[in-house]
């Protein structure tokens, strides 16, 4: 740090409880913690933080961050960048920090209809750019026309989609300190009677199949190719597994809920116990979609 933190227009705070961002509701401290104002706060606050370690996060909904916590710097964009301007009938530019639900109620309201593949999708837009969120067919990187990226130096870069490679659940192409600040994006239009039909089928769906009543990151592992992590787990006799306040759910194999207080610790040991388990019992070896986050 140096003394131009002093000119940051948001808090800066130490020591500072993470578990509340977290949709497992679970995780230790940042030693840092700090939620931008805007575009311009966070340029300056990486051009303010040297060489410290930083993280930074949207919504929280894919990581597990463990009970010592995250040294070094966390940076929160969730609702902070959250400009969503509509260019054109098809176009639209969206800050990584808007929610995939307000950006599929803006497309609807503007009767951009495609994008109801991500109804229920929990997270930002970052987070979705950064694992190619998709479901029902579809993934957001098929409707990538360019991105703007930040570095730890503050420096913003506009790159387009072909600069990257998408691939199932994962991006190639960023570079390790870089981070996605906003994209543009492409929807194709139609009837908006029929997109809100969509969505109420998606999210009806998600409503019967996963454990929305209990704190989880989504799927855990990423379904291998030719089959389903969660009929894997299940055939392995995992449902219902438990360790500490960690359980595999009832209701779906690829989730583990937290049930009952679990820590960090416990999440982690259950993910490791499913992947010995499923490998030993049938040669595959899972890989996680959850990314695990600080201190050991």
């Amino acid at each position: 740090m140096n003394k131009e933190i002093l000119k940051l227009r948001g808090t800066l705070q130490q020591d500072h409880q993470l578990a509340e961002y977290t949709s497992w509701k679970i995780g230790g401290p940042a030693e840092y913690f700090y939620r931008p104002v805007d575009l311009e706060d966070l340029m300056q606050l990486l051009r303010s933080w040297e060489d410290n370690p930083i993280t930074i996060l949207g919504a929280a909904t894919n990581v597990l961050i463990r009970d010592k916590g995250i040294k070094g710097l966390v940076v929160y964009l969730r609702n902070t960048l959250n400009n969503l301007q509509i260019i054109d009938d098809f176009n639209l530019r969206t800050e990584s920090g808007v929610s995939l639900a307000h950006l599929i109620k803006k497309c609807i309201d503007a009767g951009m209809t495609d994008m109801t593949f991500m109804a229920g999708i929990p997270g930002t837009i970052g987070g979705a750019l950064k694992m190619n969120a998709g479901a029902n067919g579809d993934c957001i990187w098929n409707h990538v026309q360019s991105v703007e990226t930040i570095n730890r130096r503050g420096e913003i870069r506009t790159r387009q989609a072909n600069e990257f490679k998408a691939a199932y659940r994962e991006i190639d192409g960023l570079d390790p300190d870089e981070w996605f600040v906003a994209a543009n994006l492409v929807f194709a239009r139609g009837k908006k009677s029929e997109a809100q039909e969509k969505i109420q089928t998606y999210l009806k769906k998600r409503a019967n199949s996963q454990p929305l009543n209990k704190p989880n990151c989504g799927s855990v592992f990423r379904n291998p190719t030719g089959d389903y992590a969660a009929r894997l787990i299940e055939s392995c006799g995992l449902k219902g597994k438990t360790i500490g306040g960690a359980q595999v759910s009832e209701k779906h194999a690829n989730f583990i809920i937290n049930h009952d207080n679990a820590k960090a610790i416990d999440i982690e040991a259950l993910i490791q116990e499913i992947m010995d388990t499923v490998e030993k019992s049938t040669g595959i070896k899972l890989i996680p979609e959850v990314h695990i986050l600080g201190q050991k």
